[in-house]
């Protein structure tokens, strides 16, 4: 297992990849913050003053019995929740990082098919009688000795 992961790095550019990690980490949290600050602040107050960071349901109480007003006041007391908003945050932080990743994959194969360069052109004709590839120059067919035309 070693062996292979081993081959897969030394295929690859490890520096591009190294910085491709250090962008990513950096734009995750970007994007965390957008989801968290920008996003989810509107879409709360839509949906009546929610605070989707503190959206949660108790499983367990902790050591103090609830209701708790906060997910830190929950987690405080020990106890056990199921945290649907930061679920909801995370699914569209992934969301987020996920069309920007398909955007840049898209533009970057916009960019690939645009360096492509043209087929060249052909150097060869189609004998008109024998239909064998011969050159573009040639005034007689050397397969089956034909005299072509033009």
């Amino acid at each position: 297992m070693l062996k292979e992961f081993k081959e897969f790095a030394m295929r690859g550019n490890m520096i591009d990849m190294a910085v491709g990690i250090i962008i990513g980490a950096g734009f995750s949290a970007i994007v965390a913050s957008l989801v968290a600050d920008v996003v989810m602040p509107p879409i709360g107050l839509l949906l009546g003053r929610v605070d989707f960071s503190n959206l949660f349901i108790v499983l367990k109480e902790g050591t103090v019995p609830a209701p708790y007003p906060s997910l830190s006041a929950a987690r405080a007391a020990g106890a056990v929740t199921l945290n649907i908003g930061i679920f909801v945050n995370t699914i569209i932080n992934f969301l987020i990082v996920a069309l920007a990743v398909f955007m840049l994959v898209k533009s970057i194969n916009m960019l690939r098919r645009k360096q492509e360069a043209p087929p060249p052109a052909s150097s060869s004709k189609e004998c008109q009688f024998c239909y064998s590839q011969i050159p573009l120059k040639a005034i007689r067919c050397p397969h089956c000795t034909s005299e072509l035309k033009g």
